[in-house]
């Protein structure tokens, strides 16, 4: 005999294989006639409906009747009113949690389908990122029902993952990429609790990364003016980068119109498709300014982006990508292990080190927790800033009567 599968809600499903011990019996009306939809199994009742599959599917499925607080009816009037109940419900669609639940496999496959070809709300980027996390999700458990995953096989999946020497922030953002395949199970009415709920993201230690100096971009950029074909470009695009903080693929979208010269801004992320979805600006400095009136001085007349791209020809756009230039330039300078994140560190390292406070830092680069994370990875070179600061202090410096010296 099948197992029964609870739907969530007191009803119970049964399956359909047939036993010896125990049959399905029709339950009769008074008149002896058979009640249609209503059976009787060791003094239990059941329904017989048809049941929505995740595939969208219709199977006949055996429901243990229960009343309205889930429990199981005993007598053939209650038995009948709870059938009706049932029927109501399938008639307004309000059977969520009747639905056969799918697999995390099959949940998996509906959540990355309907968020590669249904909505644009996560970026190709992002999606491709969670498809890896999932696939190891589905390898670990992508068997079980939905409904059927508890917090054990979670915490395993973690457990499994950490003796393998992953990080605990790998790991966390696995765990992030089951999540949102569990809510959007529980919006189809698969679920009332997920089982991540409550569970404690795992400490991790963000790795210290080398600074890279001024003068490694600067050498960078004039090794890019001669090893390129776009060498101007990738020089402007660099040293862009290293002088605003913003990221790879938004620098490349920015357009002239992001560029407000009265106000002192650059708008980063105004078409929508920045990391968080939102536009920030980013206050001139020195560099900066100069930077941008430098280039805009040499403008494409023919484009509205910063960067277009050499082969647009009647149709304006974007340079898709400087990794051949990179590769070229970092052969040329000397610096194997440069990439282009190495920009956006070098501006935040260098503002945290000019006493910047970290929440007008992470308003400039489009951080979202006030400043969290700037202080968790970059607080230890505004403490060695003032430790180098406090280098320079001597004591027993002679003081010079300025009226003395001038007699």
């Amino acid at each position: 005999m099948k197992a029964d599968e609870t739907a969530g809600n007191g009803q119970t499903i049964v399956g359909s294989v047939k036993s010896h011990a125990a049959r399905y019996t029709k339950v009769l009306d008074g008149r002896k006639q058979p009640i249609r939809g209503l059976w009787q199994r060791n003094g239990a009742f059941y329904a017989r409906l048809d049941i929505e599959t995740a595939a969208g599917t219709k199977q006949t499925r055996r429901v243990r009747l229960a009343d309205g607080a889930g429990v199981p009816v005993k007598t053939v009037p209650e038995a009948v009113k709870a059938l009706a109940r049932l029927r109501d419900k399938r008639d307004t669609n309000d059977l969520p949690a009747l639905r056969l639940c799918p697999t995390l496999a099959d949940a998996v496959a509906s959540y990355l389908d309907f968020y590669s070809k249904v909505t644009d709300a996560k970026r190709p980027a992002t999606l491709q990122k969670e498809r890896g996390c999932l696939a190891l999700w589905v390898a670990h458990m992508g068997g079980v029902r939905v409904d059927k995953i508890k917090r054990a096989h979670v915490t395993s999946f973690i457990a499994k993952r950490q003796s393998s020497g992953i990080s605990g922030r790998t790991v966390n953002l696995d765990v992030i990429a089951l999540r949102g395949v569990l809510k959007r199970s529980r919006d189809d009415g698969h679920l009332r609790h997920l089982p991540t709920d409550g569970l404690r993201p795992l400490k991790w230690v963000a790795k210290k990364r080398n600074l890279v100096t001024a003068a490694d971009i600067e050498r960078l950029a004039d090794a890019g003016l001669t090893a390129s074909k776009n060498g101007q470009s990738f020089a402007d695009y660099v040293r862009l980068m290293a002088y605003c903080g913003s990221r790879r693929d938004e620098t490349l979208r920015l357009k002239w119109v992001d560029v407000d010269f009265g106000n002192g801004q650059l708008t980063v992320g105004a078409d929508g498709l920045a990391k968080n979805h939102e536009a920030r600006s980013v206050d001139f400095n020195a560099k900066l300014e100069a930077h941008l009136r430098d280039m805009f001085a040499r403008r494409a007349p023919d484009s509205e982006f910063l960067f277009p791209s050499p082969l647009r020809g009647d149709r304006d756009a974007s340079t898709k990508t400087f990794k051949e230039s990179l590769d070229l330039a970092r052969a040329a300078a000397g610096l194997p292990a440069f990439n282009f994140h190495d920009c956006r560190h070098a501006f935040i390292s260098y503002a945290v080190m000019s006493g910047i406070d970290f929440m007008t830092i992470a308003k400039w680069v489009g951080h979202k927790d006030g400043g969290v994370l700037i202080g968790k990875v970059y607080g230890h070179l505004a403490n060695e800033h003032r430790k180098l600061q406090a280098s320079r202090i001597r004591f027993g410096v002679e003081v010079v009567n300025a009226e003395a010296v001038a007699s």
